[in-house]
């Protein structure tokens, strides 16, 4: 049985499986192993880590009981009950042992930008080597993409827009794997707004990261090919969500609802979706997540047969699109970004052009922007941070930049971030 505890807690004959925080800040080059050297738990309890997770099947369990002053313990794998996706229950919160945690210290966007982006780089070799895998016949063990998962979940944590802006600045290239990541990061953002526990929105980050495997098995002509696919190249591409079903099925600590969104994330509610056209009260909350986190990410993304498009535009379609999603979901989702998301090109009451940097919880309509072109002279204009909380000026509108023929907007937002 697994069990997280502070790392205060931990004691010789512990058998860690895993270690909370970022990897940089490990203190050994591996997680699962029983501790056995005062100078190991002296680095582990130097090492500003605040908890890990034990198996006490393979290992000593905690001393005494865990002081009051302690974070509520998470179990990794909720009971048979618990975890069957049902739709009744799907708003309800995780039970009182699975309660969030207060989450970690948050920062500002360009604060967080910089190790998002080092966590986005990091994350393309474990993805791509997960499908290479799939795709070779090895059987995979979910509890090692627990560590990614945390990396994630302590990201948005910290910051709902930084990894989830970067991740729409994919490659072409990167689609297929990167696609994962994203959508592992917008279902983390979206549990949190819902207010799920810790521990749910974990299982909704590797519900994300794992519900494109079946794409492993496409035929890689197909999955990679630049223009429109023909009517049996997509009856193919359609197969995907039961073939990653299939293997997750034959992998280890896979839970019920992390199957349930790779088999489902493409129904829709009013039952034209696919592979067994389900309808709203049948499709499960974290499948009914999967769908809107999996279509904006690929709306918004660079494509080799078509440009992203831009992320206001993106949000208004889906809004328009009648039957596809579940409407509360799809609210508390636009809570979760921002009407006009981080990197959006808006034009204000003013006659300027801005990106929008960084939302404001208090009020989505008025987030801070990057002013940087006036449309009453045609000109560009020094690039000035402007609060609209505290401004006169507003949003009246967002704007198309491919109209506009802007091809630096995401520097304006990101920064260095882009370069790393």
């Amino acid at each position: 049985m697994l069990k997280k505890i502070p790392v205060s807690q931990v004691r010789l004959g512990m058998h860690l499986h895993a270690l909370e925080g970022a990897w940089i800040d490990h203190p050994f080059w591996k997680s699962k192993f029983v501790i056995r050297d005062h100078e190991d738990l002296a680095k582990l309890k130097a090492s500003g880590l605040t908890g890990v997770w034990i198996d006490v099947t393979k290992g000593l369990d905690v001393a005494e009981p865990e002081s009051d002053l302690a974070r509520p313990k998470a179990s990794p794998n909720l009971p048979a009950q618990a975890r069957a996706p049902e739709p009744a229950a799907a708003a309800a919160a995780a039970p009182a042992s699975t309660a969030a945690a207060p989450p970690p210290a948050s920062r500002s966007l360009q604060e967080e930008l910089t190790q998002a982006a080092g966590l986005w780089k990091d994350s393309r070799a474990q993805v791509t080597s997960m499908f290479n895998e799939a795709r070779m016949g090895k059987a995979m063990d979910a509890e090692q993409c627990m560590p990614l998962v945390n990396d994630i979940a302590h990201s948005v944590y910290r910051n709902p827009g930084a990894l989830v802006s970067l991740a729409r600045l994919k490659t072409q290239d990167d689609y297929t794997y990167m696609h994962s990541v994203a959508v592992c990061a917008l279902m983390v953002a979206l549990g949190r707004e819902q207010g799920l526990s810790e521990d749910a929105c974990r299982e909704a980050g590797m519900a994300g990261l794992l519900h494109d495997l079946g794409k492993a098995l496409m035929p890689l002509a197909v999955l990679n090919k630049p223009g429109k696919l023909t009517e049996e190249e997509f009856a193919v591409m359609r197969t995907h969500p039961e073939r990653g079903y299939e293997l997750l099925l034959e992998a280890r600590a896979v839970r019920d609802g992390v199957l349930d969104v790779c088999l489902h994330h493409h129904e829709r509610i009013d039952g034209t979706g696919y592979p067994h056209r389900l309808a709203h009260e049948h499709i499960s909350l974290l499948a009914r997540m999967g769908s809107i986190c999996d279509v904006y990410d690929a709306i918004t993304s660079n494509r080799p047969y078509k440009a992203g498009w831009d992320p206001a535009e993106s949000i208004a379609r889906m809004a328009s699109w009648k039957g596809h999603f579940d409407p509360l979901l799809f609210q508390a989702f636009v809570r979760s970004l921002g009407i006009y998301p981080t990197g959006s090109l808006v034009r204000l009451q003013s006659g300027k052009l801005a990106v929008v940097v960084e939302q404001n919880p208090a009020s989505l309509v008025s987030p801070t922007v990057k002013t940087f072109f006036s449309t009453k002279s045609q000109m560009p204009m020094a690039p000035q941070l402007l609060d609209l909380a505290n401004s006169n000026d507003k949003i009246i509108g967002r704007e198309n930049p491919a109209v506009w023929g802007f091809k630096h907007l995401d520097e304006l937002w990101a920064g260095d971030a882009l370069g790393k």
